[in-house]
């Protein structure tokens, strides 16, 4: 029965990583990609192709905060991106309410200088 599940939460989790890259590539980063080999050594995060970001997409009924902003830190690290962030998503909502997380020290870091806002893409909002 462990089994299965496992299965299962690893689909729910594959599905939302495609989600996330759907609207990415949606709304200005046409090169968002789902990065293969999550949990080897050297992960670098679950969302791949947004320039100076690591990326990390949960898809769990409990959030965890703590554990996977430290978790796509050290992914971040590995990977020498700046930035890292983790896309949780909401229950019952679509994509684009997820929730993104990251340490203020990150959030800082990226506003003070515009051109870390949006290296490379040309991302709006939308009026989801």
């Amino acid at each position: 029965m462990a089994a299965a599940n496992g299965r299962a939460m690893k689909i729910k989790g594959s599905a939302f990583e495609r989600e996330v890259v759907a609207f990415l590539r949606d709304h200005g980063h046409p090169y968002a990609e789902r990065a293969y080999g999550a949990g080897r050594p050297g992960d670098v995060g679950d969302i791949d192709g947004v320039v100076g970001w690591t990326i990390e997409a949960k898809n769990h009924q409990k959030l965890n905060l703590a554990g996977w902003v430290d978790e796509a830190e050290c992914e971040r690290v590995s990977g020498r991106q700046p930035f890292a962030a983790v896309v949780a998503k909401r229950g019952g909502k679509p994509v684009g309410a997820a929730y993104v997380v990251m340490t203020l020290e990150q959030f800082a870091g990226m506003l003070a200088d515009p051109e870390n806002l949006n290296p490379g893409g040309t991302a709006t909002l939308s009026k989801e």
